[in-house]
């Protein structure tokens, strides 16, 4: 039987609730993270803790679903830094800009490369948004067979939360298919959403990336629920930054300028490789991080604050990223040498896809068995 309450009755009940339960618990919180932080220590590395070293080996293995070990990765990071790095450069020289790239990531970030802190700045900002994400749907037939039915729409974070949400985020459609995917953009602080990036946030948020990946998981028939709601970082975040490179093999990426802004987020997702092993393997202060992020990337010193922060509270988390891409790059150059003719780029994407969410070992193992049926 159903009650019908009154809003005054509703009312009662959420003060009494929120007095009641939720102030006195929140004060019992309040008291335990007062008492940790007299335990805590200074710099928060998981080096400094009792059997440090193997809780952070444990949690690259969770979020990275690889067996791949913090001096490794710590090392691709390196690696993949210094790579990005001479592409960045290679940019430099296509629009003839003389001076440092450490003078052209401060170039970057100035009002020139941001729409105006307006309205018309936030529409204009939203219109170029769709005009990127329509002229990217054209072409998915030529990366993709499998399409997903839901549709993606656009939409600025709402004025009640736009100060606490973060840059940029999907919103998966509903399972019955009644709302479309949702691609979230923050316009709070227009300096914040470089026009440099537009176009590889949107293919990481939007298409080909987290709108492939999750509303194809979600329309899957074959496997049960669980399977199309599943999430593993690595191949989630993985396949999205793959999403950010993939276009440019299309033809897309056509100003330097977005191209660079394209490099420089995945040059993020690199720096994290280092930064992140660097505090919790190697043993490197906070104070020591931060400088390297700001030395290294175009991001603003206060941005690589909080990643550090972050990266602290969340050991291994960040590396997720760059190691799903590799690992996504890594299994297609193999697919297509071991398939050489025979290879298509449209039906790998769908083996990738077609099963859901997977961890990196489970969804290698796949590629190998589709490899072998191809041939």
């Amino acid at each position: 039987m159903a009650y019908l309450l009154d809003q005054s009755e509703l009312l009662a009940q959420f003060e009494r609730a929120y007095l009641q339960n939720f102030v006195p618990a929140y004060k019992l919180l309040i008291q335990d993270l007062q008492a940790l932080k007299k335990i805590a220590p200074v710099q928060g590395r998981a080096s400094s803790l009792p059997k440090g070293a193997q809780f952070y080996q444990h949690a690259l293995k969770t979020y990275t679903t690889t067996d791949s070990s913090a001096e490794e990765i710590h090392q691709i990071g390196l690696k993949e830094v210094q790579r990005i790095h001479r592409e960045m450069k290679t940019i430099l020289t296509q629009v003839h800009y003389k001076k440092s790239l450490k003078d052209f990531f401060k170039l970057i970030q100035s009002e020139k490369f941001t729409y105006p802190s307006t309205q018309k700045g936030r529409d204009d900002y939203l219109r170029h948004t769709n005009e990127i994400i329509s002229k990217m749907k054209k072409s998915l037939p030529k990366m993709f067979r499998r399409l997903p039915k839901a549709d993606i729409v656009v939409k600025a974070v709402e004025a009640y939360r736009e100060k606490s949400a973060g840059l940029a985020f999907y919103y998966p459609p509903t399972l019955d298919g009644s709302r479309p995917g949702i691609y979230y953009v923050n316009l709070h602080d227009m300096s914040a959403v470089n026009k440099t990036e537009m176009e590889a946030l949107a293919y990481h948020e939007a298409v080909p990336g987290h709108h492939m990946q999750i509303a194809i998981a979600q329309e899957l028939e074959h496997v049960p629920l669980f399977r199309k709601l599943t999430h593993y970082t690595a191949f989630s975040e993985g396949w999205a930054l793959y999403a950010e490179y993939l276009p440019k093999e299309y033809g897309f990426y056509t100003d330097p300028y977005s191209d660079f802004g394209r490099l420089s987020m995945e040059l993020w997702r690199a720096a994290r490789l280092v930064v992140d092993t660097g505090l919790h393997h190697k043993g490197w202060s906070q104070e020591k991080a931060i400088d390297w992020l700001n030395e290294n990337t175009p991001s603003p010193a206060g941005e690589n604050t909080r990643a550090i922060q972050r990266y602290i509270v969340m050991p291994a988390q960040a590396t997720a990223y760059k190691v799903g891409m590799l690992k996504i790059q890594e299994l297609r150059q193999r697919a297509s040498e071991k398939l050489g003719k025979k290879y298509d780029n449209r039906a790998f994407h769908d083996q990738v896809l077609g099963q859901g969410a997977l961890p990196l070992n489970i969804l290698e193992n796949n590629i190998e068995e589709w490899i072998k049926t191809q041939l």
